[in-house]
């Protein structure tokens, strides 16, 4: 198997974590996870303790651009974002179930306490939730270029208590009144 990313490198058999094979790039760094041995894997090991997690300042910037081969069966694998503050996006085959993960990214999951959460970044749930969450975000930074920082900081702040509140309507139409 050649490797997604540099197509050129063969990936050699390695483990990301104790009793969990992968197939890595020695060039990116890359691996390529059979969802099968993630699964058992994560079956047979306990979470780590949030104590014993890794710094969540990690980042990784190689996410490839363009979709990549699947390395078993060179169909295109389709890219899932793992979360809002990161630009990291796994590559999953749906055919083989097969995923790659670029370099350190699963010391980013990890640090996440995604490592044995992964399939749930794949669904439908997870994905919306991320999008919603940069939505959000870019709504935030949007209104700090209008209003500057502590306005913005008291309208989250307000719009936070509202968001559950029982009356909601009758506030909101009374601020918008003049």
């Amino acid at each position: 198997m050649k490797c997604p990313k540099c197509r050129n490198t063969d990936l050699k058999p390695t483990k990301i974590e104790d009793g969990l094979p992968v197939m890595g790039c020695p060039d990116c760094e890359g691996a390529s996870l059979s969802l099968l041995y993630y699964r058992d894997w994560a079956e047979r090991n306990a979470p780590v303790d949030q104590s014993e997690a890794v710094d969540a300042d990690v980042t990784v910037e190689n996410d490839a651009k363009t979709a990549l081969s699947c390395p078993k069966c060179s169909k295109l694998m389709t890219k899932y974002s793992v979360s809002s503050e990161h630009k990291n996006r796994i590559d999953l085959c749906a055919f083989c179930d097969e995923a790659w993960l670029d370099g350190s990214e699963w010391t980013l999951l990890k640090s996440l306490e995604l490592a044995h959460k992964l399939p749930k970044v794949f669904t439908d749930q997870w994905q919306r939730k991320v999008r919603d969450e940069k939505m959000e975000s870019k709504k935030v930074e949007r209104l700090k270029k209008l209003v500057g920082e502590t306005d913005t900081t008291k309208a989250v702040e307000i719009k936070d208590w509202l968001k559950n509140h029982n009356r909601k309507a009758a506030i909101v139409q009374f601020i918008a009144s003049e």
